[in-house]
């Protein structure tokens, strides 16, 4: 087994040092005088309070400070401030745009000091190697970072499935927190394919996180039966309620993807226990971490959005804490854990004037003090853009399979900027072919397998993207390995395509054969190592692109991405074809 030390007890002589300082026979390392410290145990707040440290470990609170404090122990005086346990992210996606070393600072800077990410991203591309590459960048941090594996549900086949060694392997290591979200449609359609995953999981005295969006009553009883704890999508206080009633963990997201809080926040004026609800961003965009900032303020928006103080720093502390059976080490200030602190001007305004992070303080007034661990990605993580020959405007051919002066054809057909459905419309057929129709919003889209099966693509026909001239692709594609490119001309396509094989991953517009935006995403193909300022400088010139050839959403990588995803309804697409979500099964382009 994998030890992680972080998750270990401390040695014998650790112990024996935190037992001393408790009982004030030697001073402490730190220790945090004259604060005033929210105790989310019992939910009030004690003043004045000493906070005695010894090593990386909280020895002792109380109200005694004399013998806490010798000539070498570092005092810091919290005076007419308070205390608060360090701030958790319980459900997020750290493999996405940038580096865990460009991140961090924005993090750290602002109190958190434990994260829980998701892995599939890697597995998808790289499998067990990948997700070990990835685990390595995040070890070894200011911070404490942990994961859980991926149960891998997938529109393709060739990513679809994690083995039970592959998922042994995983769990085997102690960062690694359980199976980590998993679309309950797949677990209702393929129950064979993914219990023994969970009972794995279970059996090893871990965790399942869940994903229920759209889920009614039977099938949401059904999902909680198998044993899933925790789901991150429901976006308003019924969704919360139902979930709650049913034992879920329910994490309120506040992130870039969707920002569900201010409805969830209705919740607190129906009095039900809020002890398993739980803050979390889902993922945090480069622009929103440089102007908004993480989890301090995902915890103001709880505060201003009317919780209490204290039961929202519970819901981004000790109860996350709870749920991932971390309790004995985070999630509160308290003799034995981690001393993990962030000192505030008051318990309303979450703007730490110092960070402590595992007895070190690693932030304060803003300006980061430990600085993260830089990671090396291996060869093959680097390499993962395997297309052996340039792709060429033919490839996005589609056939019509007859003579017909028609054809009907099943369309991707955009809802929103995220979520699509079947549409159905009758397309001229020229010379045997199917093209697209501008005047109809109707365009090519394209997912082009660039990993396991190099080259293997499928070409269909999306209705709403906006686009007039030119196109858009990306090698980010949600649950798969897949290229997604959709566009006016498949010269343009083409050429999209290419640009993203010469980068080695990336995403990119082109109008009339010109690159008009770019930026590589070289790391498995979905991530950076330019900082977190470059990528938003970049990313905001890809918008500006698309913008600029008619695409509408707000987020045009983020639209484009998820055309692969197995979680958002209805109709997506991947190298094999269309697949509906409603019944997990493959539909035809052509409808006979």
């Amino acid at each position: 087994m994998n030890k992680s030390s972080r998750l270990s007890a401390p040695d014998p002589k650790q112990i024996a040092c935190l037992m001393a300082t408790s009982m004030g026979r030697i001073p402490a390392n730190m220790a945090i005088v004259n604060g005033a410290v929210a105790n989310v145990y019992t939910q009030e707040v004690m003043t004045p309070c000493t906070i005695s440290i010894c090593g990386q470990r909280i020895a002792r609170v109380g109200l005694e400070a004399e013998s806490a404090i010798g000539p070498d122990t570092k005092v810091i005086d919290a005076e007419g401030q308070v205390v608060i346990p360090g701030l958790i992210d319980g459900h997020t996606h750290l493999a996405s745009l940038f580096t865990i070393a460009e991140f961090l600072p924005y993090a750290m800077k602002g109190g958190t000091t434990t994260i829980i990410t998701e892995t599939l991203e890697p597995f998808s591309v790289s499998g067990v190697a990948g997700v070990i590459d990835f685990l390595k960048s995040i070890r070894d941090q200011p911070i404490k970072i942990f994961a859980t594996a991926p149960p891998m549900v997938s529109i393709s086949r060739k990513t679809k499935e994690i083995t039970m060694a592959d998922l042994q392997t995983l769990l085997d290591r102690d960062e690694v927190l359980g199976l980590g979200e998993s679309y309950w449609q797949a677990i209702i359609q393929e129950p064979d394919r993914y219990l023994p995953l969970f009972s794995q999981t279970l059996d090893m005295g871990k965790v399942l996180e869940g994903h229920s969006a759209g889920a009614n009553f039977d099938k949401l009883s059904a999902y909680a039966a198998a044993g899933v704890s925790s789901c991150h999508e429901p976006i308003n206080a019924k969704e919360v309620i139902d979930r709650l009633r049913m034992g879920f963990y329910v994490l309120a997201r506040e992130g870039s993807i969707r920002r569900d809080l201010a409805d969830i926040a209705k919740i607190k004026d129906t009095h039900v226990d809020l002890r398993r609800l739980i803050l979390s961003t889902d993922g945090v965009s480069p622009e929103d971490l440089i102007d908004k900032g993480y989890m301090e303020y995902v915890l103001q928006k709880a505060i201003d959005c009317g919780f209490d103080p204290l039961v929202a720093i519970q819901m981004a502390t000790l109860n996350v804490a709870e749920h991932f059976r971390l309790d004995h080490l985070v999630g509160g200030i308290a003799p034995g854990r981690y001393a993990d602190l962030l000192i505030l001007p008051d318990i309303r305004t979450i703007n730490p004037t110092s960070v402590v992070s595992m007895g070190r303080v690693i932030a304060q007034n803003g300006e980061i003090r430990v600085q993260p661990r830089p990671h090396v990605y291996a060869p093959a993580s680097m390499d993962s853009i395997r297309l052996e020959k340039k792709i060429v405007a033919e490839d996005f051919i589609i056939d019509a399979k007859n003579k017909d002066a028609a054809a009907t054809v099943r369309t991707i057909e955009m809802i929103t900027d995220l979520v699509t459905r079947e549409g159905r419309e009758e397309m001229p057929v020229i010379d045997g072919r199917i093209s697209p129709d501008l005047t109809r919003d109707i365009i090519k889209i394209a997912a082009i397998d660039r990993t396991h099966r190099p080259g293997k693509q499928f070409t269909g026909l999306i209705k709403g993207f906006g686009i007039k001239t030119g196109a858009m692709a990306c090698s980010a594609a949600w649950d798969s390995t897949a290229i997604i490119v959709v566009g006016t001309t498949d010269n343009d396509m083409s050429v999209a395509v290419n640009r993203i094989r010469q980068l080695k991953g990336g995403t990119v517009v082109v109008r009339d054969g010109q690159i008009l935006a770019e930026m590589a995403l070289p790391i498995f193909g979905i991530m950076s190592p330019l900082s977190i300022r470059e990528i938003a400088a970049a990313t905001d010139k890809l918008s500006s692109a698309a913008t600029g050839i008619g695409i509408p959403f707000r987020d045009p990588m983020l639209s484009l991405a998820t055309l692969t995803g197995a979680a958002i309804p209805f109709l997506r697409v991947c190298e094999e074809g269309l697949v509906s979500l409603k019944n997990g099964r493959r539909v035809d382009l052509i409808v006979e």
